[in-house]
């Protein structure tokens, strides 16, 4: 029986036609002490307890960064935003850069109207794109679930990172 299976040919995958896709950009800016003004984003809990300004030496284990980062159309972080993306991710590995991200997209403009939520592992230092999951959506993107596809298009240090995110959804009403 067990050599029947393994010698089985393998399935090929069906591929699927996304019914909408979206691109766009987000900007996280960490709060490091001194740039409160331009800021999106905080560490919230933290190894070191009460510094919550300092990331944590090993791969940052440990903290917990809440965020209300812009979400605009191209890569410049001074164009107008489309909207905010808002909520947490959480550095979850002590070997290499990944963390776990629970947040909403919220638009509320001529572009779109209404939310997209996502959560999913971040392996950032694995692979050179990722996919977490779209689990669903308000207004203009009701019940949608998909994949987000997120590429690190810019670093600055520990203070600032832009992803260019690419929403494919498959399932759309």
């Amino acid at each position: 029986m067990l050599l029947a299976l393994c010698s089985a040919k393998p399935s090929k995958r069906k591929h699927y036609t996304p019914c909408k896709n979206l691109v766009f950009y987000y900007h996280d800016t960490i709060y490091n002490g001194t740039n409160a003004a331009n800021a999106t984003s905080s560490i919230v809990a933290a190894p070191q307890g009460a510094n919550l300004t300092i990331l944590a030496p090993q791969f940052h284990f440990g903290d917990m960064i809440v965020f209300d980062d812009p979400i605009t159309l191209d890569n410049n972080r001074h164009s107008t935003p489309i909207g905010r993306a808002q909520g947490f991710y959480i550095y979850d590995s002590k070997n290499k850069y990944t963390s776990w991200f629970s947040f909403a997209l919220v638009f509320n403009g001529p572009h779109h109207e209404g939310t997209i939520t996502l959560a999913g592992a971040d392996p950032s230092s694995m692979t050179k794109t990722r996919d977490i999951t779209v689990t669903g959506g308000t207004g203009d993107f009701f019940m949608h679930r998909g994949i987000a596809t997120l590429k690190g298009d810019a670093i600055e240090g520990d203070v600032y990172f832009r992803l260019r995110v690419e929403i494919k959804f498959f399932e759309c009403w």
